[in-house]
């Protein structure tokens, strides 16, 4: 099979039929086999009904997922990622602001171009600018310097890879927006963009939240922290812990010598337990031993996880 297209929705009814009737339109004028598998992320209109209508008159064409509640996108494109079969994985949102006309040129950046992800860019966007564009400028900075990646739209919806890159990443919580990292930290490091078409929105409401983005910087720091430190948490927390424990240890030993250099020469000094550098030192001297501590702590759970020796092949001969 050419193309996988996985569609993630909550509460789409009214964009469903027509971006089905698109996305059939392009694939039969350019000759692809493909399926389109929607997943149903715990809707409560009439979405789900519109999915089997279209499953009863192209059953060998679509698929549905239905969860019982709304788990968020991260889950949705994970069972719509395990399920693929396509050589070329094709993701786009339900809501018709993503262009399935752009499929054609996708499908042949990732099979006659040879990149493992491709990534959208919707460089001339339609939504408010100040409550989303902005919000997302700022976000797409931050990300680009965090990751090393030069994509200016990491979180657009429409994306194309190939079928072993969908294979061979997990994707949980918020982690979506993250989808070309998580490739490059599995090892799927050619990944490029393309200027795609960005559409207003006919129906319904947009789902984007400030909540979302604050949490989208979260990720971001927890997906570069368990990048550099996952498999070696003692590399972070001992190399910190070390540090902060010695610099406790030179201010002890510091406000000790002045102590005794009074007393050598018969000068009156201050108590050393009146300093409050003492206490300081003393706290910075326990806090560097707790994640010193930490580090071992961490070590230990990582090799215990089942995971501990989760490594990609790319091929044997």
């Amino acid at each position: 099979m050419d193309i996988s297209v996985v569609v993630p929705l909550y509460n789409e009814e009214e964009s469903i039929r027509p971006l089905y009737e698109w996305i059939e339109r392009v694939m039969n004028e350019n000759g692809f086999s493909y399926e389109v598998i929607f997943v149903n992320d715990g809707s409560t209109d009439r979405s789900w009904e519109i999915i089997e209508s279209l499953k009863a008159s192209s059953p060998e064409h679509v698929h549905g997922i239905k969860f019982r509640n709304n788990y968020g996108k991260s889950v949705a494109l994970h069972f719509g990622f395990q399920a693929a079969k396509g050589d070329v994985v094709i993701t786009m949102d339900a809501d018709l602001q993503d262009s399935p006309d752009e499929i054609p040129s996708l499908y042949d950046m990732i099979k006659n171009q040879n990149y493992d992800l491709v990534s959208g860019w919707k460089k001339k966007r339609y939504d408010a600018k100040l409550t989303k564009n902005f919000p997302s400028k700022i976000y797409n900075a931050t990300a680009r310097r965090v990751t090393k990646l030069q994509l200016h739209d990491m979180n657009c919806g429409l994306k194309a890879y190939r079928n072993e890159v969908v294979k061979s990443i997990e994707l949980y919580g918020e982690m979506h927006r993250y989808i070309p990292y998580l490739a490059k930290i599995a090892g799927f490091t050619k990944i490029g963009e393309k200027v795609v078409e960005h559409r207003k929105r006919q129906f319904g409401t947009t789902k984007f939240g400030w909540n979302r983005f604050i949490n989208g910087y979260l990720d971001l720091m927890t997906l570069w922290f368990l990048s550099k430190f996952g498999k070696q948490p003692m590399h972070f927390f001992g190399l910190i812990g070390t540090l902060i424990f010695l610099l406790g240890l030179i201010a002890v030993i510091v406000v000790g010598a002045k102590k005794l250099i009074a007393l050598s020469a018969h000068v009156s000094a201050p108590l050393v337990t009146s300093s409050p550098y003492f206490y300081l030192a003393i706290l910075a001297m326990i806090l560097g031993t707790q994640l010193f501590l930490a580090g071992f702590v961490a070590e230990l759970i990582t090799r215990n996880s089942s995971e501990r020796n989760n490594y990609l092949i790319e091929k044997e001969i």
